[in-house]
Formats: structure tokens, C-alpha cells, sequence
């Protein structure tokens, strides 16, 4: 099944370079969402993408933890800051990632394990996308309260965000604090982070 936004983005305003896919000009992440179901098939293909991400050593550090159905969203809702809370409660889905912070076949530090479920967090969005839907990720969380709700060794894990996912919906219905940033943003020029040759 494939989610219809609930209302236009003119993305032509973004600038962009047209060979990229528009896969990536279409993510940004709103804070406006409609309730609606994600069905378990949904849900899976969503994390069957992630799975697939790239990690070093193929250690796949990444957890993802969401809510079962909507008697413990509110236990999640909870453990985010009261700000996104305002929004989120809107979402369909709520979840935490979290990143295994030693290797499992040598009990190692891995200290990349951040930047792979980065990859992970990407694979899922997109994938989101594709199905009509939308994420959002949050720093804004209460993490020493995440750890203890959801049974997460803080030795063991990192949490790297809390996240929604769901049905856009018009930025109306939003708080007027949150719905003056309820667009797309833009990007910095090309310039400012790709560098050539070792003498730039």
C-alpha cells in the first residue's frame, strides 16, 4: 500500500542539481501527522530496509525499538521531550534507535557503530518515501528514561534518537510555535563541504 500526502510540496523551490534521484529532494522530515494504520507488513518493510545497510564488519549495531500497537504508544510518547511531544503524538509509529557499542565477535569498542545506524536510519527513510511516508528523527528525548522504560543496558547501547513515522498532514493543525517551520529546508551549497585535491 502506497500513502497519498494530504496535501501539495512544490520541491521545484529546492535547489538541487537534476541528476540526483528525487527520492532524496522529496525527504525532509514534518512535524504534521495524520493518525492512520501502518499495518505489520508496512512495518516490516521498513525495517527489512534498514537491515540491509552497510556496517563495518558487518556487525549491524542498530536496534530499533517501537511501540507494539496503541496501548504503549503513550509510554513511548512519554519519552520524548514535552515539545515533541506536542507533534508526535500524531504519528503512527514511535520508536528509539539505539547502537551496539562493542563489536559482538571481539568485544571491542566500535566506534563506528553511530555512523552505520546512520546508514540504517537513511535505508528506513527512504523506504518510508517510497510508501508515501514520512520520518522524523529527534534528539529532543529523555534518554536516561529510555533506557530504564525499554530495558536498554546504557553500557551495552547508545541511544542515538527517538523517531516518528507516519501520514503527512497539513501544517495547520499544528501549534503556531512548530507550524512556522513546517516546510522543507534548505541545503548548504556543494561547495561548502565537498573539497578537492589535499592542498584545499
Amino acid at each position: 500500500m502506497k500513502y497519498k500526502d494530504n496535501y501539495d510540496i512544490d520541491y521545484s523551490k529546492r535547489d538541487y542539481h537534476k541528476g540526483v534521484d528525487e527520492a532524496f529532494i522529496h525527504r525532509w522530515s514534518p512535524r504534521s501527522f495524520q493518525k492512520a494504520d501502518l499495518s505489520h507488513e508496512t512495518q516490516t518493510v521498513l525495517f527489512e530496509a534498514a537491515r540491509w545497510s552497510p556496517s563495518c564488519f558487518n556487525e549491524q549495531p542498530w536496534v530499533f525499538i517501537t511501540n507494539k500497537d496503541e496501548n504503549d504508544f503513550p509510554v513511548f510518547l512519554n519519552l520524548l521531550n514535552e515539545q515533541n511531544q506536542q507533534w508526535a503524538k500524531n504519528a503512527s509509529l514511535l520508536g528509539f534507535l539505539f547502537a551496539r557499542k562493542v563489536f559482538s565477535h571481539s568485544g571491542r569498542d566500535n566506534y563506528w557503530a553511530p555512523f552505520d545506524c546512520g546508514a540504517a536510519w537513511m535505508a528506513l527513510t527512504l523506504q518510508a518515501r517510497k510508501l508515501g511516508l514520512y520520518t522524523h528523527a529527534m534528539a529532543g528525548i529523555n534518554s536516561d528514561e529510555t533506557y530504564k522504560v525499554l530495558k536498554i543496558s546504557g553500557e551495552k547501547y547508545q541511544v542515538m534518537c527517538g523517531f516518528a513515522i507516519g501520514v503527512i498532514d497539513v501544517p495547520d493543525k499544528l501549534p503556531d510555535a512548530v507550524r512556522e517551520n513546517e516546510s522543507p529546508n534548505i541545503r548548504k551549497k556543494l561547495y561548502t563541504f565537498w573539497k578537492q585535491g589535499s592542498n584545499d
